[in-house]
């Protein structure tokens, strides 16, 4: 078994002296520990060129939180892949719940951001996940394999991260089973969508993951490991998913 990957999405959170004291704690913490699992740090656009320094030559990947369709153009406010790619970033995000609620994104508009992001050998990090009222009556897989079918390019090389929407920055996890399932559903969708190729996309987990859940999310077939987000800013909590992840071997 390959040891899961870790994503730690910062979202709007992280000043210069925060940052530091998070990548500092990373670094440390690798210097005495070898062979971690995959681990992406995704800071806010301000962080990234200044982080993305003190990650070279380490165990961390940069990751960003958005990008947009376009390579460069008159398009005020925006960063493109190209411009990502160009200061270090291996990953994006894409996506997210938030983004799509707050900013009506579409999985049309996801689809272009994750091929603008393959095209600059950037790894889309693409986010699907269904609200409580879809779970509740009983919609979700509907969901799912639309925001699949939809936002996943034709020729996708990238990570799909299952985010059910009531579970997001709410405390409550999906139980044991309920994850179990959407990602044996998530994986069966990818094979018939890409054949071969969907075996191997990685598949993740994210809606408040924390050290004392992340044993058993992370023992859950077909999962290729966790995107957290408020875990990722408290340096001692998202070690220990560092150091739980490194078991799973």
């Amino acid at each position: 078994m390959v040891k899961p990957i870790i994503i730690g999405n910062w979202k709007m959170n992280g000043l210069t002296q925060e940052a530091d004291h998070i990548v500092s704690s990373l670094l440390a913490y690798a210097e005495k520990n070898k062979d971690l699992a995959p681990t992406v740090i995704c800071p806010p656009f301000t962080q990234l060129y200044h982080i993305g320094k003190h990650l070279k030559n380490t165990p961390f990947e940069l990751g960003a939180q958005d990008c947009h369709v376009a390579e460069k153009g008159a398009y005020t406010g925006n960063i493109s892949a190209a411009m990502l790619n160009d200061i270090g970033v291996k990953y994006v995000i894409l996506g997210h719940s938030e983004r799509r609620s707050e900013y009506k994104e579409s999985n049309a508009l996801i689809n272009q951001k994750a091929t603008a992001a393959q095209n600059a050998n950037i790894l889309p990090v693409v986010c699907i996940g269904e609200t409580k009222e879809e779970r509740e009556s009983g919609q979700y897989k509907e969901v799912l394999a639309e925001q699949l079918k939809g936002s996943l390019p034709e020729h996708f090389v990238g990570l799909v991260a299952y985010e059910p929407i009531w579970a997001i920055g709410t405390g409550v996890t999906a139980t044991n089973e309920e994850i179990a399932e959407v990602i044996l559903f998530i994986r069966e969708k990818l094979v018939a969508q890409y054949g071969e190729n969907g075996k191997k996309t990685l598949i993740l987990y994210g809606g408040s993951v924390k050290p004392n859940n992340v044993k058993d999310i992370f023992a859950t077939s077909e999962l290729g490991g966790v995107l957290v987000g408020g875990v990722s800013l408290i340096p001692e909590d998202f070690l220990q998913l560092l150091t739980i992840a490194q078991d799973f071997t």
